[in-house]
């Protein structure tokens, strides 16, 4: 006789009640147990996801990287997310590519969308395309969202988690990490729409500038004009000394090595603490205890093939956003070449950064 598997937590009524409490302030230590079992299960998706992740990107150009979502983070949703269920919250597990370029992107999402597997794809194509459809903030990418489903007696209780793979080229990468970078060194989050709204209104400004002038595409600002947009951005820029601020930060002096399980711990002064750990049972135990020790800092469990590839994909953690700030530069370089003698002297404002870095 089977027997009937267990969901991680015990249903998934348990796990979004979990939520609520914690969401009402009234969590106690049995609703904290059942998301922690719950947010460990998803590891096994997680090992699952990037095993075929890494399988057909062999041999390419394309960077895979997979992420835990933080405590903090998943918290900080239900907060901001008065209508969201914990146990679809599907975002919990999340696997990253990064492309060279949207041609990339765009053939290896259709051909994994013909894969032969068991998950099914839970959005409509274009649901999260947030390439064609930019957020309003400058976010793009594209998001797919599945559901775990194996026949195995092994994963059979993971059955019904799921798992968030998200699509970015280089240029929306660097804007992407350079916004979370942001929320790092300053009081307000751009990403979310919180704080002072400029830096909002600047990086999807930024967000524009990058999809015109490297990958042909237009953003959350479509209708504006190159000369516009350009002046608008530098003038808030100077404002905010933005760029400025971005190219004097230091890169974390944290070690990574090549170890596969890396614990990024990010302090409120902005220092990094780097931990890694060879075999991803150990590294998940050192995650749930050091959120134990340190609830107010900010704690990630990611993995990459390599200490360059942490590096890269998970820039946001090291303060570092130099390539940002470099296709940023070219941008306005290619956008403001033919628009005259003003629009040049806003453009100088970059070289006068460069020049003082």
């Amino acid at each position: 006789m089977i027997q009937e598997a267990i969901y991680p937590g015990g249903s998934r009524k348990r796990v979004s009640k979990a939520g609520d409490n914690v969401r009402s302030g009234n969590a106690g230590k049995e609703d904290l147990d059942t998301i922690e079992e719950w947010r460990a299960a998803h590891r096994g998706v997680l090992n699952t996801f990037q095993a075929i992740l890494r399988t057909r990107t062999k041999f390419t150009e394309i960077i895979v990287a997979q992420r835990h979502k933080r405590k903090n983070t998943i918290f900080d949703k239900l907060s901001r997310l008065p209508g969201m269920k914990l146990a679809r919250m599907d975002d919990v597990a999340g696997c990253r590519l990064i492309f060279q370029s949207i041609d990339d992107l765009y053939a290896f999402r259709e051909k994994f969308h013909k894969a032969r597997f068991k998950h099914k794809r839970r959005n409509d194509e274009n649901k999260y395309h947030y390439i064609n459809f930019p957020k309003d903030t400058g976010y793009r990418g594209i998001h797919d969202v599945y559901e775990y489903d194996v026949n195995s007696v092994a994963g059979q209780n993971l059955a019904g988690l799921y798992i968030e793979i998200q699509y970015r080229t280089l240029v929306q990468h660097a804007w992407a990490t350079a916004i979370e970078v942001i929320g790092f060194i300053t009081e307000s989050q751009p990403k979310f729409k919180q704080g002072d709204r400029r830096y909002e209104h600047a990086m999807a400004l930024a967000s524009e500038i990058l999809a015109r002038a490297h990958e042909g595409l237009k953003g959350p600002f479509p209708d504006t004009s190159d000369r516009d947009l350009l002046e608008e951005f530098l003038t808030l820029d100077k404002e905010l000394s933005l760029l400025q601020t971005l190219r004097g930060l230091n890169e974390a002096k944290g070690e990574i090595s090549d170890k596969r399980n890396t614990i990024l711990i990010f302090s409120e002064t902005g220092e990094l603490e780097v931990k890694s750990y060879r075999d991803a049972p150990d590294a998940l135990r050192a995650l749930f205890e050091l959120e134990k020790q340190m609830p107010n800092k900010d704690i990630v469990l990611v993995r990459a093939d390599s200490s360059e590839e942490v590096r890269l994909a998970f820039r946001n953690y090291f303060s570092d956003a130099r390539e940002f700030i470099r296709l940023l530069d070219d941008a306005c370089d290619k956008l403001g070449g033919h628009q005259g003698d003003r629009l040049a002297e806003f453009a100088g404002l970059l070289g006068k950064y460069e020049e003082a870095d």
